[in-house]
């Protein structure tokens, strides 16, 4: 007997060959019908036997596109409408309803065979992709996504092209930015005044430039990167001196991951992320015979190391003799501004660093960098979620009342935008310390509306006043009559923590919350915080122990300045033998004295991140950072892992007393203990300290989960000790895995607290 099933799917659904695969299913099934894109996801009507449907909705479920997500399915029966065979509708768009989209996806693996496949059409055509791979969001302009709507809409498909795009049985079915190199994008190659060569050419000379050790500018997926050879010291000192971009690592490129260890340890989870369909740069154990200059990574234990991820990248780094086995593959910018992504603003801006420019003609509609990751217990961490996850959602567990805009942090800045259970974190912005990047923000706010169609009702801040993501969020909530909530840096922190894990219920959790910067509810700067609550709320159990911030922003740019002050603090003489007394001329130090003494400009602070950069100007490491975290990153870079002492911290009341541990590490270094001894011993005592605080807790009132973000938790090493130590006492342990623990993570945090404030009130 004939019946009839209506079926809905919301999710990833669009763009990643759904409906093909729905046509497929359904004619092996013998089942008859329709299936078409609409603005809210995927929708189906099947006539057929009751086991036929049944072995449809089975399918669905388990034999999807790799690409799909599917996060709902809805059946309806329907009266059998006698269909004659099963058909693939055209796009339909409906006012006001939305669609997950896929982020851009590395090139698959049969579009890597036909492009080094001499007898394929596409054969080195640095643009080839299909429904399994390519550019998504950095293309899209609006939903539904079809062609039209992408920047690929210029490209009239040629016949070839076009019969591939409209057979539901070919790998191309509907792919958006499908072409050839008859009808599609191409590239060239220019000095910055003159085109030199296209096409093939192009490639090719770009290649000649890199081996002969010049910088190339390189238009990719989300924007240019700036490249060099990286076993080349001059052009790797060139381009630094150039980018002034003192010591921050850049990030690498090789051809595959046989190459990459030549120069990195990889286990077998960190090789299936490199090789995943985001193709994150991954951080990677440097081995000690690696010939990467170290100028590369100044200082580093490790290098950041990804994939080509696009046919383009796949050509300019095939091997041959003699050329290059890797290449710095960094943004494409001056220091601290956005990315370029604008051919005339990229040539404009590039022009005084690189050599020369690798161009092509398909426009980037949204800037993506390149995300980061690194790898905790076999599971990825994220330090920069960008291109290949943005802008999938992260899935709340809770369905907020309203439409949300959370506006994020200052540093590593994400925006958040709520719509049903779905939270659409942005990519990455970065540092909002200048307007274009300020502009950046605003134009990913309003591509991320319209795309989902998402007009706020509430709009979350920083408490912070002068951060500019906090000013744009009160401008728009004053002029457009929005609900304003103002969140607590470090309650986000914890509340991000918690949506990244789904926790579903508004039981407390502990959270050891680390970071270097966050606006406190006593006007301080909090940074060193152990918390109790939810969703809902916060106590502040436990904190580090406050101090003097001489200068504020200049001391964080001058350890040596925080750790005099800490020693002021703890009553510890200036002894001229302490590396940060010597740093310092005469003069300074008298400034600096008369600053502690008389409070002048020295906001306290709570910073774990601050004692970080004290305990290792302390040790000698680091005085003076050229980049945040600097200081912690290369003083955790020397920690002993085989040592097992650790220093003693002093409990009073509700703070870390920080005196007699000054005293502790102080007496190492006149004994010249070493400084990869003091690390070790400071990473042992803090992760000591923060587990029994979290045992007092638990013994008090019962809880038995424990949430650890902010940004210190990127430091590995304080990560592994506390997690291990946690688990020996039985603990649940909440840790990130889909959104930073740094600040690229807080608006998370903020959308989730202001959605359970807004049920609340």
């Amino acid at each position: 007997m004939i019946q009839g099933i209506k079926i809905s799917v919301k999710g990833i659904v669009q763009g990643v060959g759904f409906r093909p695969f729905v046509h497929r299913t359904a004619n092996l099934l013998e089942l008859t019908g329709w299936v078409i894109n609409n603005s809210s996801g995927v929708e189906i009507e099947l006539n057929g036997s009751q086991e036929s449907l049944d072995e449809f909705l089975k399918a669905l479920n388990t034999n999807a596109p790799k690409l799909a997500r599917i996060d709902e399915i809805t059946v309806v029966p329907v009266a059998p409408n006698n269909y004659n065979g099963f058909t693939i509708m055209a796009s339909q768009a409906e006012e006001g309803k939305f669609v997950p989209i896929s982020p851009d996806v590395a090139i698959c693996d049969d579009c890597r065979r036909e492009l080094f496949d001499p007898a394929n059409p596409r054969y080195r055509y640095p643009f080839i992709n299909c429904t399994n791979c390519g550019p998504r969001f950095s293309i899209i302009r609006d939903i539904p996504y079809d062609r039209p709507k992408t920047t690929m809409a210029e490209f009239k498909m040629c016949d070839a092209c076009q019969d591939e795009y409209d057979n539901p049985n070919d790998r191309r079915f509907h792919a958006q930015p499908t072409a050839c190199p008859d009808c599609g994008p191409h590239v060239w190659f220019s000095d910055g005044q003159t085109h030199l060569a296209e096409k093939d050419a192009a490639i090719h000379m770009a290649r000649e430039w890199l081996k002969a050790g010049k910088i190339v500018a390189i238009k990719g997926l989300g924007g240019y990167h700036l490249a060099c050879d990286a076993e080349n010291a001059q052009a790797v000192h060139e381009l630094r001196m150039r980018k002034k971009r003192s010591d921050k690592p850049f990030a690498l490129m090789a051809f595959d991951a046989e190459t990459i260890r030549r120069y990195c340890e990889i286990d077998e989870f960190q090789s299936t992320e490199l090789e995943s369909l985001h193709h994150p740069i991954v951080l990677l154990q440097k081995k000690s015979s690696s010939t990467i200059v170290e100028e590369v990574a100044p200082h580093q234990n490790q290098l950041g190391f990804m994939l080509p991820y696009t046919p383009l990248h796949l050509l300019l780094l095939e091997p041959e003799a003699g050329f290059p086995h890797a290449f710095v593959m960094t943004s494409g910018n001056m220091s601290e501004e956005p990315i370029a992504y604008e051919d005339n603003d990229a040539m404009a801006r590039l022009s005084p660093i690189a050599d020369g420019f690798l161009l092509h003609n398909r426009e980037i509609y949204m800037r993506v960098d390149d995300s980061v990751i690194t790898t905790i217990r076999n599971k990825a961490y994220p330090i920069r979620r960008s291109r290949g996850y943005a802008p999938d959602a992260v899935l709340l567990p809770f369905i907020p009342s309203a439409m949300i805009l959370g506006c994020g942090a200052e540093l590593k800045n994400t925006f958040c935008l709520t719509r049903e259970n779905y939270a659409f974190l942005s990519h990455h912005i970065g540092d909002l310390e200048n307007y274009e990047t300020l502009q950046s923000f605003e134009k990913g706010i309003e591509h991320y509306q319209r795309l989902f169609r998402i007009k706020p009702e509430a709009i979350a801040v920083d408490m912070h006043p002068n951060y500019l993501a906090t000013r744009y969020g009160q401008n728009r909530a004053s002029a457009e009559n929005l609900q304003l909530v103002q969140v607590q840096h470090h309650h986000a922190h914890l509340a991000a923590c918690l949506a990244d894990n789904g926790w579903k219920t508004q039981d407390p959790v502990i959270g050891l919350i680390l970071d270097g910067t966050g606006y406190g509810l006593d006007g301080n700067i909090w940074g060193g915080e152990i918390l109790e609550g939810g969703y809902a709320g916060f106590d502040r159990r436990f904190h580090l122990e406050e101090f003097p911030l001489p200068g504020g922003d200049a001391a964080i740019r001058t350890p040596a300045r925080v750790a005099l002050a800490l020693l002021w603090k703890s009553d510890i003489d200036w002894n001229p033998a302490l590396p940060p007394v010597s740093e310092l001329c005469s003069e300074e130090r008298t400034v600096l004295r008369s600053q502690l003494e008389k409070s002048i400009n020295t906001p306290l602070t709570t910073s774990m991140g601050r004692l970080f950069d004290a305990v290792s100007a302390l040790s000698g490491v680091r005085a003076r950072v050229n980049y945040e975290g600097q200081a912690a990153i290369e003083f955790e870079n020397l920690c002993a892992p085989d040592e097992t002492s650790a220093y003693a911290f002093e409990i009073k009341a509700d703070t870390i007393q920080l005196a007699s541990f000054f005293t502790q590490v102080v007496s190492d270094i006149e004994q010249r203990v070493p400084a990869s001894i003091i690390s070790a011993k400071f990473h042992n005592g803090l992760a000591n300290v923060l587990v029994s605080l979290c045992k007092r807790i638990r013994s008090e009132i019962g809880i038995h989960t424990v949430a650890l973000s902010g940004g210190v938790w990127q430091n590995k090493t304080l990560l592994a000790k506390t997690y291990l130590l946690l688990e020996k006492e039985n603990f649940e342990i909440l840790v990130h895995h889909q959104v930073p623990t740094n600040d690229g993570g807080i608006a998370l945090g903020q959308v989730a607290i202001t959605s359970t404030k807004l049920k609340k009130n």
